[in-house]
């Protein structure tokens, strides 16, 4: 499955949160791949807020994971994985646990830790080529 978005403005980010959104729960695991500053958390945040999390939303650069509640009562679970110095961090924060919820993980920076990325995630390949961002949706590792 290969799907390729462009996105102009942070305001045609609904078009992502459509795209990824209509995966779910077909899918648990969504990989946002790209350079610093490509709306890696942006389109996680709208994405997110689409899915009915009312109260704020933020990176966890810091924290390494958020967890956000739908106004359902659903978890949904943002992982940034930029700061980790090795991979067998994540499990040690739990990675496990977080994939047995069942719950939509989205991820920033799986490659910190791609050995532990599950094989039946989605990839998200974001290019910027401003003002225009193209973003490759597939099933498929690279």
């Amino acid at each position: 499955m290969q799907k390729s978005i462009e996105v102009k403005t942070e305001a045609e980010s609904y078009l992502v949160s459509e795209a990824i959104r209509a995966l779910i729960p077909a899918y648990q695991v969504f990989c946002f791949h790209g350079d610093l500053g490509a709306g890696k958390t942006t389109y996680i945040k709208q994405i997110v807020k689409d899915l009915g999390v009312e109260e704020g939303t933020s990176s966890p650069s810091f924290s390494i994971v958020n967890e956000y509640v739908t106004a359902g009562g659903n978890p949904i679970f943002h992982f940034d994985l930029y700061r980790l110095k090795q991979e067998r961090e994540l499990i040690d924060i739990g990675w496990e646990d977080y994939l047995n919820s069942n719950a939509p993980i989205f991820v920033e920076w799986p490659e910190m830790a791609a050995s532990y990325i599950p094989d039946d995630a989605i990839h998200i390949f974001i290019t910027d080529n401003l003002p225009t961002r193209t973003l490759l949706i597939t099933d498929e590792h690279e």
